[in-house]
């Protein structure tokens, strides 16, 4: 997979939509093994019925009849289908969702979707582990080393060498430095009269689905309405801990609603502005409906709905990557069978030697993958993400927002939680003095993405190219609005994920002189 180039940064195709690139598995395997397909009809191995994905096709497919969606053949009594038609929106704030393009996801037989099913099996056994103990604990240890062995383990983190410093975070700026969670996942929130903790609701440790083959077939043919809420619950209310924590604030957030905290936490810091915010230069007037509180609290929730339109198209219409509790499944029919019979699936030997598939068997007695969550995967497909898009695209409001090479100490203490998630405490560590307001936006979208990936529901590269669509959507949000102000001058800049810096002003899009995302 290359890097994400939105092709709103190149030149315009004769004014037609780019092509949509989906990988090859979808026609290279007729059992349709590397694509969602779950709450379709299946037989006894967990492969779909042609027929039942065939409807969901006709759908799909130009000319994409409404009325072809109603009859999609579901299994009898599945979960209905999560918003397949949400991408073939029309868009006038932000891009028309066809604009943009994710690159082909990782084949169902590659080294590389085998190094990241890798670190979806080892996520699942370290769950419980504190981020606090990643880089004492002789199990994350043992992961690290395990994931540096695979033959794609660049996939994982750059560099190709996990470590207990590097295992389970993103990969951009500030996402490496200081405590594994972002400070605005941990600090009070101020919410007009009233101060909001974010200790949650979390749940049980030790507790996962989906390890039974009963339990795993059911799942795939969408027979989880009696699961969905059936959650075992702590009765103490908790930070976030570790990544069944993680994944459990997740599992039921609105989506926009850790930018949301985020923003207003730098609000309520009174964190520096953006270079380019007008205000900073006024003596005799002050921002609010526009460069202020009100405008920047709109804005981070309007992007998310632009960036969800987006990433639905690439899900349904595009890519229809299967989720990682079907591919568990078929490590599982190969290694264990069903009945005497083994099947004999085209799976990359690294993931069917890890060290986490065999820990796995070893605890629950069956290949498949654990699942945080009750019902396993959400009814529509793995890629791109959209916890991660919205990140993306939240994220690069406020980081367009706020000064990003603010230092965290100047605004207030850094803290992690204790061990038990009960109570915080001052991060004290020398390197408290690198955390960023840029660096720690960047953590907190690569945490709620991340998180999903804990959960058990996405894979790796969901997060990382997704992160940067929903940025070309909020840049696209930001381009257009710049043309819309009285003040002058004003300007937004922002570091993008993969550390250029970019100027949005007067409807441009420009960095070192070149004009960027001419097509929005």
């Amino acid at each position: 997979m290359t890097a994400q180039q939105s092709t709103l940064e190149q030149e315009a195709n004769g004014g037609a939509f780019p092509t949509q690139t989906p990988n090859d598995d979808e026609n290279m395997f007729a059992n349709r093994i590397g694509n969602f397909h779950k709450g379709l009809r299946h037989n006894n191995f967990g492969e779909v019925i042609p027929a039942s994905y065939d409807t969901m096709l006709k759908a799909l497919k130009p000319p994409r009849d409404t009325d072809d969606f109603e009859k999609i053949d579901l299994s009898p009594g599945a979960d209905r289908l999560t918003s397949p038609q949400a991408g073939l929106a029309g868009e006038h704030l932000g891009p028309d969702p066809r604009a943009l393009v994710l690159p082909p996801a990782y084949s169902v037989d590659s080294a590389e979707e085998a190094a990241e099913a890798g670190e979806l099996y080892w996520m699942a056994l370290l769950r419980d582990v504190p981020f606090t103990r990643f880089d004492s604990d002789e199990r994350i240890a043992a992961a690290a080393e395990d994931l540096s062995n695979f033959s794609k383990s660049d996939v994982i983190h750059p560099s190709g060498t996990v470590t207990s410093d590097n295992i389970f975070r993103g990969t951009h700026q500030g996402d490496g430095k200081g405590p594994y969670l972002s400070q605005f996942l941990l600090k009070d929130v101020a919410y007009g009269s009233l101060t909001i903790e974010q200790r949650q609701k979390t749940v049980l440790a030790r507790k996962n689905y989906l390890t039974t083959y009963a339990d795993w077939l059911n799942a795939q043919n969408g027979q989880v309405k009696s699961l969905i809420g059936s959650d075992a619950f702590d009765r103490k209310p908790r930070y976030v801990r570790n990544m069944r924590d993680l994944g459990q604030y997740v599992h039921v957030d609105t989506l926009y609603e850790a930018y949301l905290n985020a923003c207003l936490i730098l609000l309520g810091l009174k964190a520096p502005m953006d270079e380019g915010n007008p205000y900073n230069g006024y003596e005799k007037q002050k921002e609010f409906a526009t460069f202020g509180g009100p405008h920047v609290l709109s804005l981070v929730t309007e992007v998310a709905s632009r960036a969800l339109k987006v990433v639905w198209f690439q899900k349904w219409m595009v890519h229809r990557r299967l989720r990682p509790e079907a591919f568990g499944g078929l490590v599982h029919l190969k290694l264990e069978g069903l009945n005497g019979t083994k099947k004999n699936y085209p799976l990359h030997p690294d993931i069917l030697n890890s060290g986490a598939v065999q820990a796995t068997h070893e605890k629950y007695g069956t290949y498949l993958m654990p699942m945080a969550f009750p019902e396993g995967s959400p009814t529509h497909p793995a890629y791109g993400a959209g916890h991660a898009t919205v990140a993306g695209a939240c994220a690069t409001i406020l980081k367009a927002w706020f000064e990003e090479n603010t230092k965290i100490v100047d605004l207030t203490d850094p803290e992690v939680t204790n061990v038990a998630g009960t109570e915080l405490v001052p991060y004290t560590d020398p390197d408290a003095e690198q955390l960023t307001v840029g660096g720690e936006l960047n953590k907190i979208a690569s945490n709620i993405a991340i998180g999903r990936n804990a959960a058990g529901v996405h894979w790796r590269s969901d997060y990382t190219e997704s992160v940067k669509l929903g940025e070309t959507v909020a840049i696209c949000i930001l381009k257009k609005e710049s043309s819309d102000y009285h003040e002058k001058p004003n300007y937004f800049k922002l570091r993008r994920f993969d550390g250029k810096v970019v100027k949005i002003q007067n409807g441009k899009v420009t960095s070192n002189g070149m004009e960027l995302y001419k097509n929005c």
